[in-house]
C-alpha cells in the first residue's frame, strides 16, 4: 500500500500538539481510521480535517470521546438535511416555474 495520500500519525501528533494516547483512543472509539503501513501509523489526508474537529471539541470545548461521537453523528445528519432541502428547494423551483 502506497502513503502518498496518508499523513504519519507521529508528525500529525507534533504539529498539532496532541498526544499518541489520544489518536489512540479516537482510534479505539472508532472515531478515526488508522492504516498500518511498514510498522508505522497513517491517517488518510481526508480525514485531517475531522481529526481538526475533534481535536477542537476535546481541548477547547472539554467534549469527551462520547460527546465528540455525538456532536459528529449531529453534525453528519445536519449536513444531509441541508443537502435534502437544497434538493427539495430546486424540485420545488421547477413546479413554481411550470406554474408561471
Amino acid at each position: 500500500m502506497s502513503t502518498e495520500n496518508y499523513v504519519p500519525v507521529q508528525q500529525l501528533c507534533l504539529h498539532y500538539n496532541i498526544e499518541m494516547s489520544f489518536i489512540n483512543s479516537l482510534h479505539e472509539y472508532g472515531l478515526i481510521e488508522i492504516n498500518t503501513i511498514e510498522a508505522s501509523h497513517f491517517l488518510h489526508h481526508d480525514k485531517i480535517s475531522d481529526l481538526e474537529k475533534m481535536i477542537r471539541l476535546y481541548h477547547e470545548l472539554d467534549i469527551n470521546l462520547a460527546g465528540i461521537d455525538s456532536v459528529l453523528h449531529l453534525l453528519e445528519k445536519i449536513d444531509g438535511l441541508q443537502t435534502e432541502l437544497s434538493a427539495l428547494r430546486n424540485r420545488l423551483r421547477v413546479y413554481e416555474g411550470e406554474e408561471a
